[in-house]
């Protein structure tokens, strides 16, 4: 039975495409390792290849999300997030590693006013108006 158990592909909103260049031997070698069944294809190897280095350096990662004090994973902000921290008179300096989500109903304005600064290491999905309105302040 355990052989019939295979991981599902992350659905398109819970991964980012990523393009890379490799060199002819090392892909030929992918290519065999999928052709002798130890892959399913090439994207299985990589991924694979990915969290094994992940694996390998977990607590460098651990210490320096620590260190950054980064928020880890999906991180949202809404309209109703940042215009409380407007009428508080607050200034968000949003950290996170993993997706930073700011609403689409947040305009570029409410963004400039809460907003101090922005370091996002893996995905922002924000409108391209905020995106600019921000761009200043994103490290």
């Amino acid at each position: 039975m355990a052989n019939n158990v295979h991981e599902l592909r992350p659905k398109a909103s819970d991964s980012e495409k990523i393009t890379i260049n490799l060199g002819y031997v090392d892909l030929g070698h992918i290519d065999l390792l999928v052709q002798e069944g130890f892959y399913s294809n090439r994207t299985d190897f990589i991924r694979t290849a990915i969290r094994n280095q992940l694996d390998r350096h977990n607590d460098a990662v651990r210490k320096s999300v620590e260190r950054h004090q980064l928020d880890l994973g999906l991180r949202h902000f809404s309209r109703q997030d940042l215009e409380a921290a407007q009428a508080a008179g607050e200034m968000l300096h949003i950290q996170v590693l993993g997706l930073a989500s700011i609403a689409s109903d947040v305009t570029a304005e409410l963004a400039k006013q809460t907003i101090g600064s922005l370091h996002v290491l893996g995905t922002l999905h924000a409108s391209a108006a905020v995106k600019e309105a921000l761009k200043d302040r994103m490290r």
